[in-house]
């Protein structure tokens, strides 16, 4: 199996780390922190070059906070400094582990996203009877680091980078307590294997996204499945048999195992595919979208919390909701909430 080596001058380079941090800053010019940073910009970064190529650089504290909507998870935000490094590393390796990635794997992904993955989803459904739809328990938690790092060996081989790669994820915080067994562990197994990337870093969506890329591999050439996509960690079987589809189900379980991952009882079922169902934010039929109750409820609050603020604030603050929304049947929506104007 081919390897890159070489990579480390390219990650640490002072146009490389340059053009990371203004990455880094994107949409978030006016926090203290980067500001800060970009005070004394030049000596910052070549202070973290310095420490790069000593290997003297150690990752900072996370700020941790948890969200509940659409599922209870804890968000890690890194120190703006190693935002940095991670999108330096990204900026080299990403491209690298690109190459790993089947056509229907969408998560954080140049022309690829959300809506692409909602579309192929919605295509598969006009073309199929039955849809597994499968979600796998507690996934950045369950990453299990000794994988992760053996299975970016079979793509890297430079030292160096393996040496960052290998620093970012082993400071990785504590994520949410998750103790699986698997056949083959004896009763301190789980609580002597290092697991868990923070959600929240560069870094962590890339490794998730290539950590389940074998999986993708299996369905497509092991399982023959022809009907597929995967956003992250929810993956989508479509078939003309209910049975094949149970059958797969089987086998994803074995399969997942290697990697230590456990499907969600409670959030993989299989149903027909003229049903209706949430994928990705959505709810998805086959000839049309809509909005889930609950996403329409929270969207109506803000509204109502922003209701002596101008229009144009409003549309401001909602901006990246209404981009969600109309790509649903949302047009009578939207304009009963005055966030599109009527059709002249």
């Amino acid at each position: 199996m081919k390897t890159s080596k070489n990579l480390f001058d390219g990650i640490i380079s002072f146009e490389n780390v340059l053009s990371a941090a203004q990455k880094a800053a994107k949409g978030k010019r006016e926090n203290q922190s980067v500001l800060l940073f970009f005070n004394y910009l030049e000596e910052n970064l070549w202070e973290l070059i310095s420490a790069l190529q000593s290997k003297t650089y150690q990752p900072g504290s996370y700020k941790t906070f948890s969200i509940y909507k659409p599922k209870p998870r804890l968000i890690s935000a890194a120190p703006f400094r190693d935002r940095v490094v991670h999108h330096a590393l990204i900026s080299v390796v990403g491209p690298i582990l690109e190459r790993s990635f089947i056509f229907d794997t969408y998560a954080n992904r140049t022309a690829k996203g959300t809506h692409k993955a909602i579309e192929r989803y919605q295509y598969y459904l006009k073309k199929y009877d039955y849809v597994l739809k499968c979600d796998i328990r507690k996934y950045f938690p369950s990453i299990d680091h000794e994988i992760l790092k053996s299975k970016l060996r079979n793509k890297i081989s430079c030292r160096d980078t393996l040496w960052l790669i290998d620093t970012i994820i082993d400071n990785s915080n504590l994520q949410a307590e998750h103790v699986p067994y698997f056949p083959g562990d004896d009763l301190f197994a789980p609580y002597e294997r290092r697991r868990g990337l923070p959600i929240g870093n560069l870094t962590s969506q890339c490794f998730a996204n290539y950590y389940l890329s074998f999986l993708d591999h299996y369905v497509k050439e092991v399982l023959r499945c022809k009907g597929y996509v995967r956003y992250v960690d929810d993956c989508v079987l479509f078939s003309n048999a209910k049975s094949e589809l149970w059958e797969w189900k089987e086998a994803l379980e074995l399969y997942l195992q290697k990697f230590r991952l456990i499907l969600n009882a409670q959030r993989t079922e299989l149903y027909p595919s003229t049903e209706g169902k949430c994928f990705l934010g959505q709810k998805v039929f086959q000839s049309y979208r809509l909005l889930p109750a609950e996403n329409v409820r929270r969207a109506k609050k803000r509204l109502q919390c922003s209701i002596f603020s101008k229009p144009e604030t409003i549309q401001q603050r909602l901006a990246g909701w209404v981009g969600h929304a109309s790509q649903a049947n949302t047009r009578n929506l939207l304009r009963s909430l005055g966030l599109v104007g009527n059709k002249s």
